[in-house]
């Protein structure tokens, strides 16, 4: 039924003329990802401010690692509600509702005297990360054309690393109660610029609102173009869906949708167990274990990462997913291993003087390869390949396994370093490894496709 649903007449689809990059897409796609900038900071936080936090407020090593890792508990937390949240409310009422946490969550971190308004304020924060991780890369896939879908998609990334960048390079330089308070700004900014914003069409043809679904697609598209064919597609999806709206968690690991749930929680335990929960959140911590003025190395990195964001912005619709995807994690593979040569020889006197070189190399590697495919593209591919049906269940499982596991590698981190820096490097390399074979012998290429074709791409796979 679905694949017949899905093969209607495609009438001049060899003449078919791309819809137009409108004023207004731009606009709705950069108040939609703007909250990604607070997600940035949020991630990039605790790299410069662990020994001033640790100082002021009298933290053991424990208790900070417990302080960094509630950003990803809290996440996880979001994750559970958001796809619900999203689906209930639509995506707009959702950002609202994360920017209230973000806001309310900095504002604790920035004005705590002890540790429990401290770890209640990163609990928040990651309770509003969490929501905008599914909601914003979901949002901006449905509002897009696909011709720039990835593009536009993967700007996420971009105010991601603006955001890491901000908390790299002024984490130098001001007080980490005053980094907290940067971290307001960019929710401030979508709290009113989602007033000017409209919903998602394929949100509001699910909610039976055709009128409101025209008059979005037509503002998105631009009056001079011809919406009948893809209002036609986004309708037949919406039905294919209503049809299986009783669909329950148990339906998801049916068969028929065994490949794409494969691919989402695959991609999210990878990206999180790649070495980013700890070179991200511990960056400082890193350059001073391995002999590298600290400093030096942040503002490096803060000056980096957002370029190279750019780059991967560019090649996505023009490389396609797969062959960035296995790039990055093959970069990352060789950074790992770079960081795990640096602290293997740290201790021999032969070749200590390499240590500072090869764990700058390593680290400033590392967030470039990082920054250009694996932090996007599983949250990409992820808004992507899941069906209407499934997409508010599968959509939160997979954002479960990506925070859930992330909270387990940032807490567990510090401790790995202690236990040994060279054999967490080692593991981390190995994952990234793991990475490229997972993506050449799963991952399909969706490039150019509209997320209904994706749907026949699976189907027929």
């Amino acid at each position: 039924m679905e694949k017949g649903l899905l093969l209607v007449k495609r009438e001049d689809s060899d003449d078919e003329v791309s819809a137009i990059t409108t004023p207004l897409l731009v606009f709705s796609t950069f108040i939609i990802v703007s909250a990604s900038f607070t997600y940035g900071v949020a991630g990039g936080y605790t790299a410069d401010t662990m020994s001033s936090i640790m100082t002021d407020l009298d933290l053991s090593l424990a208790q900070f690692s417990l302080f960094g890792s509630l950003m990803t508990f809290g996440g996880m937390i979001g994750a559970i509600v958001s796809a619900k949240a999203a689906a209930a409310f639509g995506n707009k009422m959702t950002l609202w509702l994360a920017d209230l946490f973000c806001i309310t969550g900095w504002l604790a971190i920035a004005l705590a005297k002890s540790i429990i308004w401290l770890d209640l304020g990163r609990f928040f924060v990651g309770i509003g990360v969490g929501l905008i991780s599914y909601v914003v890369p979901v949002y901006v896939a449905e509002i897009t054309p696909k011709h720039v879908r990835g593009a536009f998609t993967f700007s996420n990334q971009l105010l991601q690393n603006c955001g890491v960048a901000i908390a790299y390079y002024f984490g130098n330089f001001i007080s980490w109660r005053t980094l907290a308070l940067i971290g307001i700004i960019p929710c401030g900014i979508q709290v009113i610029g989602l007033f000017f914003v409209p919903e998602s069409p394929r949100w509001l043809a699910k909610k039976g609102r055709d009128k409101e679904f025209e008059d979005s697609l037509h503002k998105l598209r631009g009056k001079g173009y011809d919406i009948a064919r893809e209002s036609r597609e986004i309708k037949i999806s919406v039905e294919v869906s209503k049809q299986n709206s009783n669909i329950g968690i148990g339906s998801l690991f049916r068969k028929r949708y065994a490949h794409q749930l494969t691919i989402g929680i695959g991609l999210m335990l990878l990206q999180q167990l790649s070495g980013t929960a700890g070179i991200g959140a511990y960056g400082s911590s890193l350059f001073k274990l391995g002999g590298f003025p600290a400093r030096i190395g942040m503002t490096v990195l803060s000056l980096i990462v957002v370029p190279k964001s750019f780059m991967g912005l560019i090649l996505v619709d023009r490389w396609g997913r797969r062959p960035l995807l296995m790039t990055s994690a093959f970069g990352l593979c060789l950074s790992c291993f770079t960081l795990a040569v640096a602290f293997g020889v740290k201790d021999v006197p032969q070749f200590a003087n390499i240590t500072p070189v090869f764990t700058f190399i390593g680290i400033l590697s590392f967030t470039m390869m990082f920054a250009v495919g694996m932090g996007a593209l599983p949250w990409v591919i992820m808004s992507e390949i899941f069906p209407m049906d499934i997409k508010v269940l599968a959509g939160s499982l997979v954002t479960i396994a990506n925070w859930f596991t992330g909270w387990m590698a940032n807490y567990c981190f510090n401790f790995m370093l202690v236990w040994s820096p060279t054999g967490t490097f080692i593991i981390s390399g190995l994952i990234c490894g793991a990475t490229i074979v997972f993506t050449w012998c799963l991952v399909p290429e969706t490039r150019g496709l509209t997320l209904e074709e994706i749907q026949l791409l699976f189907a027929n796979i």
